[in-house]
């Protein structure tokens, strides 16, 4: 499982608020929702956000193993 709680730390901590992320840097509601609920998401989205944010992919998800094979 791919899971995204690092990335709103890193957010917070660089000062970005959720509305900022959307209203400022136009991050659609519905990718900061699936981004929240940990669910997938596109690799532009997470350039974007390690560009925003000036960071590496590790500041923001992270994997944990889970029983989720093809």
């Amino acid at each position: 499982m791919i899971k995204f709680d690092k990335l709103w730390e890193t957010a917070e901590a660089k000062g970005f608020t959720n509305n900022a992320l959307h209203e400022k840097h136009h991050i659609s509601k519905a990718q900061l929702s699936r981004l929240r609920h940990n669910k997938g998401v596109t690799t532009c989205t997470i350039d974007r956000l390690c560009n925003l944010l000036e960071c590496d992919i590790s500041d923001i998800m992270e994997h944990i193993p889970d029983d989720n094979f093809f």
